[in-house]
């Protein structure tokens, strides 16, 4: 909690916390002190590594580093016919390593599902606690449950559970999760509604109306989790939901502690003193925006939020 209350700009920095460069002004130190995370064969950066990162990292003989180039590449030494699977099981390996040896507090000692490296030529996936490391983008899905009352608009919002590794006691968006390597986002959004809200999955597959996406570049901070200042390119693609009132969200699994039904002003009260998870946030503001709850007669900096929501990934995005 801060005791200043947040604006919706003091929000969208929270999260979208990497520095944007100048185009008049020289490329700024933070783009010149990182690592880029190439795979074989394709000379795109796929990630952006700390310095640290690449000091502590077990490295094992797939991964190739050039202090020089401040270059990581990924070059498999087994199954090379086939990239998709040699990378695949690189990154197994060497997840592996830092696991045994709890290197890392991001990844602390544990196992998690496989993500996708978005924009890569082929199929390859990485654990996702490990994805941070490497600076990759990652891609979440979010869905905003809400009900109109004769009070006005309600939304359905979560308190995480305290027992959750990042951003414990939160409040988050009423359904959110990881897209996995295979899945999509939709599919994703499907599962979470039904695993997190007990929502049934003919109401969401049938009344789900896609939103779009909004995009940022985080720094992992403390609520994150893990090592600070590990940076964190996103997509969130974002669905509204809207419900009769007979429809309660309740948990279904150990990530909830428990559901409000919240007005639009304890909305805004829970934003303006921060207890939404920093990304939660965002999708709270970009909701606001497409209902006309903020809008530019209200909302100096409109614009500006509108823009930061979507920010220009620096890393692709589709194969080439």
């Amino acid at each position: 909690m801060c005791s200043k209350p947040k604006s919706y700009v003091d929000l969208v920095n929270d999260c979208d916390r990497f520095p944007y460069d100048d185009p008049l002004k020289p490329i700024g130190d933070h783009w010149s002190s990182l690592y880029q995370f190439r795979l074989p064969e394709d000379p795109r950066t796929h990630g952006f590594m700390l310095g640290s990162t690449v000091k502590n990292m077990p490295w094992t003989d797939d991964f190739v580093i050039d202090h020089e180039a401040r270059t990581v590449r990924l070059a498999p030494t087994e199954d090379k016919g086939d990239l998709a699977a040699s990378c695949t099981k690189a990154f197994s390996r060497l997840i592996q390593r830092a696991i045994d040896e709890d290197t890392f507090r991001v990844i602390h000692r544990s196992h998690s599902e496989p993500y996708p490296i978005v924009g890569a030529n082929y199929p390859v996936s990485i654990e996702r606690y490990a994805s941070t490391l490497f600076g990759i983008i990652s891609r979440g899905a979010h869905l905003t449950v809400y009900t109109k009352t004769a009070s006005g608009m309600k939304i359905w919002v979560p308190r995480r559970s305290p027992k959750l590794f990042t951003y414990p006691n939160c409040l988050d968006t009423t359904v959110a999760g990881g897209v996995a390597f295979g899945e999509g986002p939709f599919e994703c959004v499907v599962r979470e509604a039904d695993e997190e809200a007990s929502l049934p999955e003919d109401l969401v597959r049938k009344q789900v109306v896609h939103c779009g996406c909004i995009s940022y570049v985080g720094l992992n901070d403390r609520g994150g989790g893990g090592e600070a200042g590990l940076i964190a390119p996103d997509i969130m693609y974002v669905y509204d939901l809207e419900v009769p009132e007979h429809v309660i969200c309740k948990q279904n699994d150990g990530e909830v502690k428990e559901f409000y039904l919240m007005s639009i002003d304890q909305v805004k009260e829970g934003l303006a003193k921060a207890e939404f998870k920093t990304n939660s946030a965002l999708v709270m503001i970009d909701f606001f925006i497409r209902h006309g709850i903020i809008t530019a007669e209200n909302e100096q900096k409109y614009a500006e939020i509108i823009a930061r929501l979507h920010r220009r990934l620096p890393l692709p995005t589709r194969p080439q």
